[in-house]
């Protein structure tokens, strides 16, 4: 049974840093591409960042330059490095490993607000 479990989340002001980890088990995730999602009250879930099995980012471009996206195949563990971030970054942000079924983490609460 594949689980993801996200921490990390938070009320930051605008311009803090915040690490996001996605913790997972039942699966390597080194084989896997993955990816971080983010929904606001109100919107859709929307793809905030990927990585896939060979390593490659790639970033929704109200993101680039601010969060990185990693992964420690040891610790069997996906992150989200969060700079600078706005207000508008405020979502449950959520991880997705695209297996052959995609699994999802409950979500962790990002708050930016001054």
């Amino acid at each position: 049974q594949v689980q993801l479990v996200e921490s990390g989340g938070g009320l930051v002001q605008p311009g803090d840093s915040l690490r996001l980890s996605c913790a997972a088990s039942g699966t390597i995730i080194g084989i896997w591409n993955m990816g971080w999602y983010r929904q606001a009250p109100g919107k859709q879930r929307e793809l905030v960042a990927i990585i896939t099995s060979n390593g490659d980012t790639s970033y929704v471009d109200s993101v680039k330059g601010r969060f990185t996206i990693s992964r420690d195949n040891a610790k069997n563990t996906m992150y989200l490095q969060m700079n600078s971030v706005k207000p508008e970054d405020t979502a449950v942000y959520y991880c997705n490993l695209a297996a052959i079924v995609p699994y999802w983490g409950q979500g962790t609460q990002v708050t930016v607000s001054s």
